[in-house]
């Protein structure tokens, strides 16, 4: 198990998963953080890129989706992914994931990693750790016999068109996903080649995005709690990223930077939480979209979008 480093259970899991074959992932990845926003996903309100892909290989191999309706369909090729690759990133459901704190709670996707099954159990990673509204996510490492993997990986009831713009722009663009109603997994594959143009209408670079966002988000709190946890998870990657810099003459300001960013979520949890007890908290959200534009643009790197 790695480092608990601020990053979704996407991105935390892709590490573990990609760092046998590249073991400075970390750098990468902390290269590859950005900051893009779809303002026309097909299912309305917003979509949320992170990074710029980091699992392609030289040969143009990568991550691509599959599923399968039945779990013995689904677990041959999980088991098959094994054999071949080593691991496989599987996509879970929180409401049965036992370490989870939103077990018997509520369901949301959630990747985890299988490293090898011996003797009918499976070994399984969640390199995730956060506190979420439900309480404390620790990383987890276990073995799960093939009953309980296959109730760790039930698919979801409802999946809601924000969760599966999660799930599509996990790996940092456009990912074809199969049905949600079955059980679903990552395979390294040859990928078809790069569009020259990518689908909808985007807005790249962390100012240019945190304006879009503020400007449909402030003031408006139904699109406020749609993607509060998208605010949250931007958040961590880039706190990721600025604790990934050597330390030097701007410290301070990455530090302020840093700070900010934590205090966007949490403003946005919080008016959240007030607007459904009937008190709608607006300017605090203002606020803390004010004061992290501030210090990101005082940091000079506003932009960043490589």
């Amino acid at each position: 198990m790695s480092e608990p480093w601020e990053l979704s259970c996407y991105t935390a899991n892709l590490v573990a998963y990609l760092r046998p074959r590249a073991p400075g992932i970390a750098t990468d990845l902390a290269a590859a953080i950005r900051l893009s926003v779809r303002t026309d996903p097909p299912g309305g309100g917003l979509a949320f890129s992170h990074h710029t892909r980091v699992d392609i290989d030289a040969g143009g191999h990568g991550l691509a989706y599959r599923g399968a309706d039945d779990w013995e369909r689904a677990r041959d090729a999980l088991t098959a992914e094994l054999e071949r690759a080593g691991r496989v990133l599987a996509v879970g459901n929180t409401r049965h994931i036992p370490w989870s704190p939103a077990h018997e709670r509520a369901e949301t996707p959630h990747w985890v990693l299988l490293s090898g099954r011996f003797d009918g159990t499976w070994s399984v990673t969640d390199d995730f750790a956060a506190l979420t509204p439900h309480g404390e996510h620790a990383p987890h490492t276990g073995l799960l016999d093939d009953d309980e993997l296959r109730a760790v990986l039930t698919p979801l009831a409802d999946i809601t068109p924000v969760a599966a713009d999660r799930d599509r722009y996990a790996l940092g663009e456009c990912t074809a996903l199969p049905p949600a109603t079955g059980y679903r997994w990552l395979e390294h594959t040859a990928l078809p080649p790069r569009a020259e143009e990518p689908e909808g209408s985007w807005i790249h670079g962390v100012v240019p995005a945190l304006r879009a966002v503020a400007e449909r988000v402030c003031g408006h709190d139904e699109a406020l709690a749609r993607h509060a946890d998208d605010l949250w998870t931007a958040a961590r990657h880039q706190r990721f990223r600025l604790a990934q810099h050597a330390p030097g003459p701007d410290a301070a300001a990455r530090a302020a930077a840093a700070t900010a960013w934590e205090e966007l979520p949490r403003a946005a949890r919080f008016a959240v939480a007030s607007a459904a007890r009937g008190r709608p908290r607006h300017a605090l959200v203002d606020r803390a979209f004010a004061r992290l534009l501030d210090t990101v643009e005082q940091l000079g790197d506003g932009d960043h979008d490589d």
